[in-house]
Parts: C-alpha cells; structure tokens; sequence
C-alpha cells in the first residue's frame, strides 16, 4: 500500500532538481559574510519581499524568535493571534528567551482586527508591560491555512504606525498567501516592518527560513543569530536548495491548493467528518470529527495509507505538498469517499 503523508508540507523531499544544485553550490565561511550562495539567497529574497536587507537562518521559528527579542524587548509584550504559531508551538521562546511577553488576542479564521488590538494596549503607567510589537501570522496554520486581505493587513498596519508598534509578519506559508489572494509577496510585506518565510514547507527546500527588514536591523539580526547558535559555515550547500525553491516551486503552489479543495469535497461527502471547502484557501484542511475522537479518525485513515495529524480531540489536519501529485489525490478522495466509521 502506498503511503500518502499528508502531517505536513515540511516532509516534501528535495527533488532531482534541487539536488543538482546542492551539489554544485559555490560555498564559503558564511558567519564572515563571504559564502556566495548564501549571499546570493539573501540579496534574492530582500528583491522579493521589497526589503532592504534578509538573512538566512536556520528555522521559521528562530525568524520568528530573532524580531521578539529586537523588537519586542525585554519586559514588554506582543500582541498576537490567540492560535498563533509563536505562542503555541516555539516553547514558549518569546517569554524565555526573547524575554517579551506575547499576549493572545481573539480573532475569526486568524485574522487580527485593529478593534480587538486596541482592548490589549495598556495605560502608560510606569508599573505595566507596554505593548511593543503585532506579530501577524499569514497564512495562519492552525485557522486553516486562512489568509489576511489586504485591507485586513492596512488595518493592522495603521492601528501599529498609530500606537508606535513594529509589525513581524510570521509568513511561514506567505507565497501560499500570495497565490491564494493573488497579492503579491512584495505588497504584503509592505504592511510589515519584518517577516520571516520558509523555504523547508511548500517551497520544497530541506532545511532553512528567511528574515527580512532594514539595513539596521538584519544587522542586528545577524548578532542575535550568532548568539542563538545559529551562525552558520559553508551553508551555501542549503542555500542553494533554497534559491533553486524561489525560482521553480512558486507558482506550482497553486496545485497544492487545488488538491486541497479536493480533499476538502471528498471529506464533505462522508458521515464522519465536517468541512467546507469554501472555507479551504491554500494547502491546509482542517477538519470536524463528527462522530469519534479525531485519534480514532487518524488510525482508520492511516490504516489505509493516509497519514495525518489529530488537532485537539474533535478535529484533524491534512496538509498538501509538492510530494502529492494529482494522482495521489484521486486515489486519497477515493479512499476517503470508500472508509467507512
């Protein structure tokens, strides 16, 4: 029985591609600034997201980790989605090591509303927090691979430029967001003061995230990497995977969200379980378990060569990737439409 993941879009594999130009990546001593893909990749991603300055670094959530500490400041907060991934999944880094405190705020699919950031910012009393920083998540992952309009972005821009705040776009899945709304990356980091992208997710890369901002601060970001142990050698070798990813896995993006929206009618189709697919945006199906535990739901599927993840007791999330061809999603919607619980 062929296995078909669908936990994550990480578990995509390098294709033939992308190894060829691993293995023929100039490399040099990164942490003096002189591996020339390295480079290279920074000066390409600062063209894409607009910014004057990126740097390469080793996961989205030290991108995510290095804007908390510059930004954010010891002894202050940030305001952030109440599902965000910085305040779920980063072991708590913000508050441990970045030494912010990140403050939940409701929202519906994701998406944070200036009148609901306005209700977190406190009185300028010398013995409270002052809110310092919004970290926008976009797509956000855990509402379902939701994605921000660009009014929805301008509003939250204003409500920071209004109350002094810096803006950190957790764009893990940005280019996901920008083939979804068909905003480009550029437009959507013009909102932000920084964002952080990953190359490891739908992009197809091994390893390996972006930060970008000004001049001043991936300066500074490039010492807050050092002193987080992420300063890297010869890492052209990754880079270039990840500049080989920027140049040829962009636009594909678009068939993981058409197999997504697949999924979504098959699954709409059984007793089981319950999704809209007008709800589905971009790769990530997450899904009602109407009838048992989302655990019970996971082992059927996999029993039947899907894999994917319980998200709480009642639901369950399936991710598309470059690794599930068309093919692969007829024989999914089939096996879905066939299981019976």
């Amino acid at each position: 029985m062929k296995p078909y993941d669908l936990r994550s879009d990480t578990l995509t594999l390098p294709c033939s591609g992308m190894r060829k130009a691993i293995v023929k990546a100039d490399v040099g001593d990164d942490v003096y600034g002189e591996d020339p893909t390295v480079n290279r990749l920074e000066e390409l991603t600062a063209k894409i997201t607009g910014k004057r300055d990126a740097l390469f670094v080793t996961s989205g959530s030290m991108g995510n980790l290095i804007p908390l500490y510059i930004n954010g400041g010891r002894g202050n907060e940030v305001l952030t989605h109440e599902l965000s991934h910085i305040l779920h999944y980063e072991l708590d880094s913000a508050a441990t090591i970045a030494g912010v405190t990140p403050v939940p705020v409701p929202g519906k699919r994701g998406i944070l509303e200036p009148r609901f950031l306005e209700e977190k910012l406190r009185p300028d009393f010398y013995y409270m927090p002052r809110v310092s920083m919004v970290s926008v998540e976009n797509t956000h992952n855990m509402a379902g691979g939701t994605c921000y309009t660009q009014m929805e972005l301008k509003g939250v821009a204003d409500f920071a430029r209004k109350n002094g705040l810096k803006v950190h776009l957790d764009g893990a899945r940005v280019f996901n967001a920008a083939i979804a709304t068909e905003i480009t990356v550029r437009k959507i980091c013009s909102f932000v003061d920084t964002i952080t992208f990953c190359l490891s997710k739908g992009l197809g890369a091994p390893v390996g995230s972006m930060l970008c901002g000004d001049t001043k601060f991936i300066a500074e970001a490039r010492r807050i990497r050092k002193m987080l142990g992420g300063g890297m050698r010869q890492a052209g070798i990754i880079a270039a995977a990840g500049i080989y990813a920027l140049e040829n896995n962009v636009e594909r993006l678009a068939e993981d969200h058409q197999n997504a929206g697949d999924i979504a009618k098959a699954l709409q189709e059984v007793t089981w379980a319950g999704v809209d697919p007008k709800e589905v945006e971009t790769n990530i199906i997450i899904f009602r378990t109407e009838k048992h535990p989302a655990k019970v739901i996971v082992e059927a599927l996999k029993k039947q060569g899907i894999h994917c993840s319980p998200k709480g007791q009642k639901s369950v999330r399936m991710v598309t990737n470059l690794g599930i061809s068309k093919q692969d999603i007829t024989e999914i919607c089939g096996i879905i439409r066939k299981l019976s619980l």
